[in-house]
């Protein structure tokens, strides 16, 4: 006999409130079924309502961990319309503050990740290596989210020269950090056990669902908008797309790390190339047009599509975050799972957390069996059930 258990619409797993069904038969997911939908904060209309400049705003608050790439992704459209070029500094600049929050964000999963099957040390690093991070988005723009840096034609501010070496130091350690935490996980029997071949997403699968970012790269497929359809100063720099073939949770993993460390790259030799110069294009108007706007963000590519009537406001802006397209891989990843990896398998697509739980498994009696914390709680048990049985 199956039993239903709903996840969400509100669940600490989960970025914002999204509905998520699992048929299970004892331990094992038979299917699961997702409903989205749940929210609608109207930001597509509130941009209509406001000034190309006030847009640029508003979009970075689509996401506190990706607002550097929902507002540089706008700023792109913008210039996509308006056939603006951006002075070369503004590039380099542009491109330090995206891959600083590619590493904010990639290293933010990495402590949840921790959380979920129950490695509190992992937790405690992650988050603790993170902060050198923020406090390097700090002294460049001002802010540890929401930077308030973008805008069309450059960017919002210059930086004095002295503040680059010690984020140069910073990259480093964070990179020694970061071997650090891929030994950790590459050599702990347990956290293998967790991850390897568990949550596995075909490279089939992942063509067919669509998926992007490191989710996409985890199953083998390679690509990347910062190489394929470069952007900033993504094609001036030495780095490399990283790929993994496996499909399962550990893959992702890899994958999320390894790119950290080639972000800290990234940002050492923009800052080492940084041009003199201006840092931003004047732009008096944005005619009329549409265009388009797309960049890698941590979670994969974000998508901005805008039209432009001639006025100082758009008649349409279209946005698409990648987790819109990573959520739906959920299902023929957890088919055939257990319950306790029910959580993790949906943590790795890396949605963002919901600091409010609503959650309940109701068996056929009606009765209510299982909340949230309790299937967090499964899930610490088997990683403490493999600790004593390996």
């Amino acid at each position: 006999m199956s039993t239903t258990i709903p996840i969400g619409p509100f669940h600490p797993v989960l970025e914002e409130p999204e509905y998520i069904t699992l048929q299970v038969e004892g331990e094992t997911v038979v299917s699961a079924d997702i409903e989205l939908g749940r929210i609608h904060r109207g930001m597509e209309l509130l941009a209509e309502e406001k000034t190309f400049d006030q847009d640029v705003f508003l979009v970075e608050r689509i996401c506190g961990i990706c607002s550097a790439s929902h507002s540089w992704t706008a700023t792109l459209a913008m210039e996509d319309i308006a056939g603006i070029t951006v002075p070369d500094r503004a590039r380099y600049l542009r491109t330090i503050v995206h891959e600083l929050e590619r590493l904010h964000s990639h290293m933010l999963w990495v402590g949840l990740a921790g959380h979920i099957i129950g490695y509190w040390t992992v937790f405690m690093w992650g988050w603790k290596y993170r902060e050198p991070v923020l406090d390097a988005l700090e002294a460049i723009t001002g802010n540890r989210n929401n930077y308030a840096w973008y805008c069309p034609g450059g960017v919002r501010r210059d930086v004095p020269d002295d503040i680059w070496p010690p984020i140069v130091k910073a990259m480093d350690e964070f990179a020694e950090k970061t071997n650090l935490l891929i030994d950790v996980i590459l050599n702990d029997p347990v956290i293998l056990c967790r991850l390897k071949g568990v949550g596995i997403l075909s490279k089939e699968d992942a063509i067919a669902y669509g998926v992007l970012g490191p989710t996409a790269r985890g199953s083998g497929v390679d690509i990347d908008v910062r190489r394929d359809e470069s952007y900033g100063a993504y094609d001036e720099v030495d780095w490399k797309v990283i790929v993994q073939p496996d499909g399962d949770c550990l893959a992702v993993g890899v994958v999320r790390l390894l790119e950290m460390i080639e972000a800290t790259k990234i940002i050492k030799q923009c800052i080492k190339k940084l041009p003199k110069g201006e840092i931003r294009n004047e732009v008096r108007e944005i005619p009329r047009g549409e265009g388009i706007g797309h960049i890698e963000a941590p979670r994969g590519e974000c998508f901005h599509f805008i039209r432009s009537n001639g006025t100082n406001m758009p008649e349409r802006h279209k946005m698409r975050a990648p987790t819109f397209l990573n959520i739906p891989s959920y299902r023929p990843r957890v088919k055939g799972e257990t319950i306790s990896d029910a959580t993790l398998i949906f943590a790795v697509i890396d949605p963002c957390y919901s600091c409010t739980e609503r959650m309940a498994a109701i068996d056929s009696d009606g009765s209510r069996v299982a909340n949230g914390h309790d299937l967090i709680k499964l899930s610490h048990q088997r990683t403490e059930w493999l600790r004593k049985n390996l």
